[in-house]
């Protein structure tokens, strides 16, 4: 029976993995054991921020309304409060679009809410 030389598929892995480290500093992006260490730990990375990238645009939106609400003299959390008390439901990322493009409708809605 003939040997089984693996060779082929080692070379097709690392080159997976070489290939998806490129662009990385130092021996990270040519060398196997360090550039699937790296790999690894950036799916890692890549994992976590997916989810810190919706409370980091959450948080924008709202000071960006926070911010809206000064010219409009009322409080953030009493517009908030306003908006679901009148059942209007406006999301925050909405909300801060419309500070930002249309204050008319935006000083619209904070009337609205605080009426």
């Amino acid at each position: 029976m003939a040997r089984i030389k693996r060779g082929l598929m080692r070379h097709k892995r690392h080159k997976k993995i070489i290939k998806k480290a490129s662009g990385y500093f130092g021996r990270k992006k040519n060398v196997f054991s360090r550039a699937h260490e790296q790999v690894m730990k950036s799916g890692q990375y890549a994992f976590r921020d997916r989810r810190a990238k919706k409370r980091d645009f959450r948080r924008l939106w709202i000071s960006r309304i926070s911010a809206a609400c000064d010219q409009c003299d009322v409080k953030y959390n009493q517009l908030i409060h306003g908006l679901t008390d009148k059942g209007i439901q406006v999301n925050r990322k909405m909300l801060s679009e419309l500070a930002i493009h249309d204050m008319d409708a935006f000083r619209a809605l904070v009337k609205q809410a605080t009426a």
